[in-house]
């Protein structure tokens, strides 16, 4: 079970597609968390990266030692 808050516009937005389509507000929120879940993960976890490598806590590797590793010299 999931209860959340939208601000009044976004909710009128969701409420005007739902009484558009026939579908439920809940569809559309499910449909949108579904669709969008990776791309906000993808975000999140490469920052977190970005700052743990900024802060020397993880070192990075050259591209060109991970090409060579994989034979993917040119």
């Amino acid at each position: 079970m999931l209860a959340i808050r939208l601000p009044e516009e976004i909710e009128d937005r969701l409420s005007a597609l739902a009484n558009a389509t026939g579908r439920t507000k809940t569809f559309y929120a499910r449909e949108a968390i579904l669709h969008h879940l990776e791309e906000l993960e993808d975000i999140y976890l490469a920052e977190a990266r970005a700052v743990k490598i900024r802060s020397g806590q993880t070192k990075t590797v050259p591209l060109e030692n991970i090409m060579a590793e994989y034979g993917l010299e040119n």
